[in-house]
């Protein structure tokens, strides 16, 4: 297909996205009844995700307020009034997640994070997590998931968000994905608020790729296909030999100018296949 005519293909895929998250995030809010899946449904959604050749957390033997067990609250360089804390008010599935409060400004920044060994090295590498939160993104750049590389240098690759849509970014040469034109953001889709989005992910680790799903639906303009395409992976492809080789994943906020958000994160799944939403 004509790289003109694949665009347009794409750019038509992805606004059809944003239209149906858009139309969610801007409901009437659910009755505070409704902010945890009843109890029955989590055991099952657990044993699926668990499946996986990997891990997963549903946060429920938690008993305290700082995440434990495989669980640690880090910032980095410095610290400010930021928080990770479990609450046992609001869940995706059962009655507990980790709440993030963050806020803006780099210091103030605070991650929930955990090992990723337990996860085979040479194989793909899939995670699924839940989050909900309180405030469009913002756009100034900020990050909400983090997994840091040893194949660049221990800098993080970041997920999180820029022109108020959902982006990646490496932090070691500050390149993004998509490209922030225009274009390259029209490809992409916000993150809803007040509302429980699925997100999940995919890391070739040996081929350099990377796909992204939100709510089931692949993201266009998040994908490292390793072809290419102007305003989504071409910037990203520009340095060669990307290989991630991550070894932790990081939940949380990070802010580097503008914006404080609420967060919170539920039933994370990471394995060596696709988990999915279910």
């Amino acid at each position: 297909m004509a790289p003109y005519v694949r665009t347009l293909a794409a750019t038509a895929a992805s606004l059809a996205v944003t239209a149906a998250l858009t139309t969610a995030a801007t409901a009437a809010p659910a009755p505070s009844s409704a902010l945890s899946s009843t109890p029955s449904s989590a055991p099952a959604r657990a044993a699926a995700a668990c499946s996986a050749n990997g891990f997963c957390e549903d946060f429920e033997s938690q008993t305290g307020t700082v995440p434990s067990g495989r669980w640690t609250t880090s910032v980095a360089n410095c610290s400010g009034t930021g928080t990770a804390t479990v609450d046992a008010t609001v869940a995706h599935g059962g009655t507990k997640s980790v709440r993030v409060t963050g806020k803006a400004g780099y210091c103030n920044h605070a991650f929930a994070g955990t090992s990723l060994s337990d996860v085979p090295t040479g194989s793909e590498l899939y995670a699924r997590f839940w989050v909900r939160h309180t405030t469009a993104l913002p756009a100034q750049h900020v990050t909400f998931a983090a997994l840091r590389d040893t194949n660049d240098g221990g800098k993080d690759l970041r997920m999180g968000g820029q022109n108020k849509a959902l982006q990646w970014n490496r932090e070691s040469d500050d390149a993004t994905l998509p490209a922030q034109s225009p274009a390259g953001v029209a490809l992409s889709t916000p993150l809803p608020v007040n509302t429980w989005t699925c997100l999940e992910f995919r890391l070739d680790r040996s081929a350099g790729r990377l796909d992204t799903w939100v709510n089931g639906s692949l993201v266009t303009g998040l994908v490292v296909d390793g072809t290419p395409t102007q305003d989504v992976d071409q910037q990203w492809l520009a340095r060669g030999g990307w290989r991630p080789a991550p070894t932790d994943l990081r939940l949380g906020w990070e802010s580097y100018g503008e914006g404080d958000d609420t967060l919170w994160y539920d039933d994370v799944a990471v394995g060596t296949s696709r988990i999915g939403c279910g």
